[in-house]
């Protein structure tokens, strides 16, 4: 088992393509091709988790936050993120991180704080835009369904709840090589006129290398004729947060306590009581101040998020209550979601769950 072979599974959920542009993902330490002893999933990769690692004979930690965020000119261990990369060298410990590209999974963090507390009807609260991409080919109408079933196989041509979906048009192509060419139907220097099909499926981004490897590999042409263009259609499956509903709805009071609860929250920072029922309920683990009115136009009455600053809770209006439940305490059950995910993945190989609370905020 290599580290590429975890970190791929890790990818089929949360594709490092659908990452925010700030944000720094993937293998910030080690070789995809080292072979893994074991693998630590933690929240925060830190000097503590390092130790834990070692004593765990885990030479990969899957961490949910970077500990690179941004560049480090120098490698003194004069600071926590110095000394996490030495420690982690020194020791032969990789260390992977997802962080945002797993906010954008639709079984991602918020998901997981979506059946946390037990709603139903969810679904992303903001669409990621500019992730759907078109491709446009044409084939040799005797060849055009074995195009498109191997188009189809990699991922092409699935949308929501459909797959194997396309639009074809037959018509008839022209072309002629010079006296380099080698082509299939045809011969070089003579104008060929062959009955051709239009094949056009869309597809997510991330899956385009793969797309076009299908391409190239099952269509008979020595050149192959095609185009790629993105979309401005909205992909319901990627994005920040996630809305969705209560089965029973709760008077205030009662879901703020059931909510601190739940997500063990030493404590909740909430903007002013309507004196409403709660049945919606919007979730973006991390910092989500960002999506405030985002949160007030899906119609929620109550969006749970954390770092909310002092002017940030007047954004409520008066349409929802914003509640605070501290950064670390949204994001706390992710690595429980990695975990499950690599056992079944993996389930002869040591994963294991980080005992380490990273959390550096304190309460009195």
């Amino acid at each position: 088992m290599k580290i590429k072979d975890i970190t791929s599974c890790i990818e089929e959920i949360a594709p490092l393509n659908y990452a925010e542009d700030f944000d720094n993902v993937g293998l910030l330490v080690g070789d995809y091709n080292t072979n893994v002893t074991g693998v630590l999933v933690t929240l925060d990769t830190l000097e503590n988790v390092v130790e834990e690692a070692i004593e765990k004979n885990c030479n990969l930690i899957v961490s949910f936050h970077p500990i690179i965020f941004s560049g480090i000119k120098k490698l003194n261990g004069k600071n926590y993120v110095e000394r996490v990369v030495l420690k982690a060298i020194k020791n032969d410990i990789a260390i992977y991180a997802m962080h945002t590209a797993l906010d954008n999974s639709i079984i991602g963090v918020n998901a997981k704080i979506a059946e946390v507390l037990g709603l139903k009807n969810t679904n992303i609260l903001i669409p990621q835009k500019n992730t759907i991409k078109k491709l446009t080919t044409y084939a040799p109408n005797n060849n055009a369904e074995m195009v498109r079933q191997a188009l189809f196989k990699v991922g092409a041509g699935s949308i929501g709840n459909y797959n194997n979906c396309s639009f074809n048009i037959e018509g008839y192509g022209t072309y002629k090589g010079n006296e380099n060419s080698n082509p299939t139907l045809g011969e070089k220097g003579k104008l060929h006129i062959e009955n051709e099909t239009l094949i056009s499926v869309i597809f997510e981004k991330h899956k385009e290398r793969s797309i076009l490897a299908a391409l190239f590999k099952s269509h008979p042409y020595e050149e192959v004729a095609y185009e790629i263009t993105s979309l401005d259609n909205t992909n319901q499956e990627i994005g920040m947060g996630m809305i969705g509903e209560l089965i029973t709805e709760q008077e205030e009071l009662q879901f703020l306590n059931f909510l601190k609860e739940t997500m063990n929250a030493k404590g909740i920072r909430h903007s002013k009581l309507l004196n409403k029922p709660i049945k919606k309920v919007a979730v973006l683990g991390g910092s989500g101040s960002f999506a405030i009115h985002n949160a007030i136009n899906s119609g929620a009455d109550i969006y749970i998020t954390s770092d909310i600053k002092y002017h940030e809770f007047y954004k409520a209006e008066n349409k929802l209550v914003i509640a605070d439940i501290g950064h670390f305490e949204s994001e706390q059950f992710t690595k429980n979601l990695l975990v499950d995910i690599l056992t079944k993945k993996f389930p002869n190989f040591a994963i294991i769950l980080s005992q380490k609370n990273t959390n550096p905020i304190y309460y009195l």
